[in-house]
């Protein structure tokens, strides 16, 4: 139902591939950093020129974020539009489909950093994006990943901020994204289970049931058939009746 596919190079020429291939989405992953250690928010960016679903996407995935690691929103419930002074509006800009800009936790941030680095944590953050992806784009299709920093063309080596204790911001992006593709290639929508099968009683049987136990069926009766139950002898006459 979905197909994830990463596109490398320069900001641009990332984007405008994503065009060509007719993605419904495009997400770019980051962490944020700071000099001050303490610097404790969630963020999504998306470009000046976005549409309505990509910011209600992002603030939706914001918010997810803050949930689940008890972290404030930031920006503006969640989002920055155009980026920070307009640093992120060329990531996004170029697009045809919607696309978010995710800086989900602080690389720089020790206790954000350590959340980053475990497992359980990537586990959380993949299945918040993949779950906000399957939330606005319920019918499938390609969706564009971009590993913020890495493989552009222009700076090969560029791996983006240091992750507090050891690791990069780009390589831990990365490690989020496939786990988000593996979730979102592997995603099937549950079967809406069929209605119950409920048995069908011959309208025309009579039947004797005891204790919930049926003890005698009789089946030979006509629809104009006139029953009788006589209550004092605790007898049931059964009349056919002539056409």
């Amino acid at each position: 139902m979905y197909q994830v596919r990463f596109y490398k190079g320069d900001y641009q020429w990332r984007q405008k591939q994503a065009n060509q291939d007719k993605c419904v989405a495009y997400v770019e992953h980051h962490f944020n950093a700071s000099p001050n250690l303490q610097s404790d928010y969630t963020v999504v960016i998306t470009s000046y020129n976005a549409s309505e679903l990509s910011k209600n996407w992002g603030k939706s995935y914001a918010l997810r974020i803050s949930k689940e690691f008890s972290v404030p929103l930031g920006g503006k419930g969640g989002l920055l539009i155009g980026g920070y002074n307009g640093r992120g509006d060329g990531n996004l800009k170029y697009t045809y489909m919607p696309a978010i800009l995710l800086e989900p936790l602080f690389a720089s941030n020790p206790i954000h950093a350590g959340w980053i680095r475990s497992a359980e944590g990537q586990d959380k953050l993949a299945k918040m994006l993949a779950d906000s992806i399957i939330e606005f784009f319920p019918d499938g299709s390609l969706i564009g990943f971009s590993v913020g920093h890495k493989y552009k063309t222009s700076r090969p080596s560029d791996r983006g901020a240091p992750l507090s204790g050891g690791g990069t911001e780009a390589d831990y992006a990365e490690i989020v994204m496939e786990k988000a593709k593996s979730l979102l290639e592997k995603y099937s929508p549950s079967a809406v289970p069929p209605p119950p099968v409920i048995p069908t009683v011959p309208t025309n049987d009579v039947r004797v049931i005891k204790d919930g136990k049926e003890l005698w069926v009789y089946t030979d009766i006509d629809e104009d058939d006139e029953l009788t139950w006589d209550t004092d002898n605790r007898v049931l006459y059964i009349s056919s009746q002539s056409t």
